[in-house]
């Protein structure tokens, strides 16, 4: 469990990477300020993602009448799917967790179609929400985390038949097509951001997610 002077650091340390960070003791609270932080007239895209599913938010958002990208909705098909990743990514605002955090502030990403790191990369607005539980010593143990831990995780609750799916290790030498269907195609790794304003960190006091 972090504590609460560690989370301070980091949010400072944010400051200089151009990011803003936010600490909440519940996910109550955390979410009426993410709401707070999006108008009813905003598009909203979105990644998958345990911790938004965990909150509710993005039925929330749908209910009060935003235009969410959902490309998890029932009853469409791969293309319809597909389509709205693609649209999602280019959204106004882009919400998303991330697989972990380093304790210098540097943010861990891996995904599969690529939606994942072009929102968060390039959305005019993002919101990456986060339990404490995702918080590493450093970038390599960050990495580290999302691979051999965050990744095998979300290949069991998707079924997706990565090397690592039946409780093998992680093995990015062996984890390639047409054997496997990897999930880790890219990675992304955000050290720093160049636009004020644009990426917002929620940090919960909670154990979210993978």
């Amino acid at each position: 469990m972090a504590s609460r002077n560690k989370i301070k650091g980091l949010i400072e340390k944010w400051k200089k990477r151009n990011i803003n960070g936010y600490f909440f003791e519940n996910r109550q609270d955390a979410l009426k300020e993410i709401v707070n932080n999006i108008p009813v007239s905003a598009g909203i895209g979105i990644s998958g993602s345990v911790t938004l599913d965990q909150l509710g938010l993005v039925g929330i958002l749908e209910k009060r009448g935003n235009k969410v990208y959902n490309q998890y909705k029932p009853g469409i098909d791969r293309q319809e799917s597909l389509r709205l990743r693609k649209e999602g990514s280019r959204a106004e605002f882009y919400l998303a967790s991330a697989n972990a955090i380093s304790e210098n502030g540097e943010l861990v990403f891996l995904s599969a179609w690529g939606n994942r790191t072009s929102g968060i990369a390039y959305a005019d607005n993002v919101i990456i929400v986060c339990g404490i539980n995702k918080i590493c010593k450093d970038a390599a143990e960050a990495i580290k985390r999302s691979r051999d831990y965050a990744a095998p995780l979300n290949c069991k609750r998707l079924n997706w038949q990565s090397y690592c799916f039946n409780g093998k290790a992680c093995n990015q030498e062996l984890c390639l097509f047409p054997e496997y269907k990897r999930m880790c195609c890219q990675l992304l790794l955000v050290e720093a951001e160049i636009k004020p304003d644009r990426l917002k960190i929620f940090i919960i006091n909670e154990n979210l997610g993978f």
